[in-house]
């Protein structure tokens, strides 16, 4: 399924490659740890591992199931990026002898409890683009700022469907019943998959009917998830709220229990739901918003590197396709 964007311009052509060189991806905790307690917070730098590959290399290590080390998210696994895991403190001194080619502690500290799922504020990229010249430099740099000021569609990114997109018609067809699947953790998946599908169904006919204006168009019955994590519907469309950047819209994760839009914007919502759907349902914000963008653009090797942070559970591939206004997908930033 294509996703669509809020730029009007023209297609940018550039090349990007998620490798150990060009792609970086830095976590950024929730907040500081305290120094003390009976916790080691493990500070990871890995190289073209996936998370759950680190983790597993740690367990065998210290000889512990791997469910006894906490993280708070699933890193890319072609690319470099730090994060950071936790175990209890008795294994501290077993840690200084740990050595892995693809893995590096870079620092250690103690704290009062282990990570757990969901446990950081985002992530920080810093992302090499190719074959750049100074026209096309100058629109990055532009649309990067639009970028910082209106926000960017939330889309789940290719990542979350696989390599061919092939997750998508195994999902339709386990929620369906036709396919079997007694695997928790692919069950699981696939779920998210299904959910994430109908998201960005959704997501897309929304910014289709905002592409005139060139801002997310809001509509009666909306959701906004506030500043302190609180879901409203508010009677009134809070423009200047959302102008402000203290609410922001919010899509629908069909399944039990979740929070439905109403009035029009349940109109076009209610095309994407699937209410008998029995795993638990969510909101998730139909915007974010990149922020602390630096660019730097080297013109005699067509190379452009862009920094940017972005809330947990976005995409930075997603930030790249609005800009490029294109699609891309796991075989165009592979490099053999």
């Amino acid at each position: 399924m294509d996703r669509v964007y809020l730029q009007n311009g023209e297609q940018i052509d550039f090349d990007f490659y998620q490798n150990e060189k060009d792609f970086i991806v830095d976590e950024i905790p929730l907040g500081e740890f305290k120094g003390k307690g009976n916790f080691i917070i493990i500070h990871v730098k890995k190289v073209e591992l996936t998370t759950w590959d680190m983790i597993a290399a740690f367990a065998e290590f210290l000889k512990i199931p791997a469910q006894k080390i906490g993280y708070a998210g699933l890193k890319d696994k072609h690319a470099t990026t730090t994060q950071y895991i936790s175990v209890e403190l008795k294994y501290e001194k077993e840690l200084k002898r740990f050595r892995h080619p693809q893995i590096k502690i870079l620092s250690t500290k103690k704290h009062t409890q282990s990570i757990q799922m969901g446990d950081l504020k985002g992530n920080r990229f810093s992302i090499n683009l190719f074959n750049i010249d100074d026209i096309k430099a100058g629109r990055i740099e532009k649309l990067a700022k639009k970028a910082e000021k209106n926000g960017i569609p939330n889309y789940f990114g290719y990542q979350r469907f696989g390599r061919d997109g092939d997750s998508i018609e195994q999902a339709k067809e386990m929620i369906a019943g036709e396919l079997h699947v007694s695997d928790t953790k692919l069950k699981k998946f696939l779920t998210s998959v299904y959910q994430s599908t109908f998201f960005n169904q959704w997501l897309k006919e929304r910014i289709e009917l905002s592409k005139e204006s060139g801002k997310f168009v809001l509509l009666d019955g909306d959701v906004y998830l506030a500043k302190d994590s609180k879901l409203i519907t508010p009677a009134l469309i809070p423009l200047k709220d959302f102008e402000a950047k203290k609410m922001v819209p919010t899509g629908l994760l069909c399944g039990r229990g979740a929070f439905r839009a109403r009035d029009e914007a349940r109109e076009i919502e209610k095309k994407y739901d699937d209410e008998f759907l029995v795993e638990k349902g969510l909101r998730r914000e139909a915007l974010v918003f990149p922020y602390d963008i630096i660019s730097n653009y080297n013109k005699g090797f067509g190379l452009f590197n862009i920094s940017f942070s972005l809330p947990k559970g976005s995409y930075a591939t997603v930030f790249l396709e609005s800009i490029a206004n294109k699609n891309f997908t796991a075989k165009d930033v592979k490099k053999d």
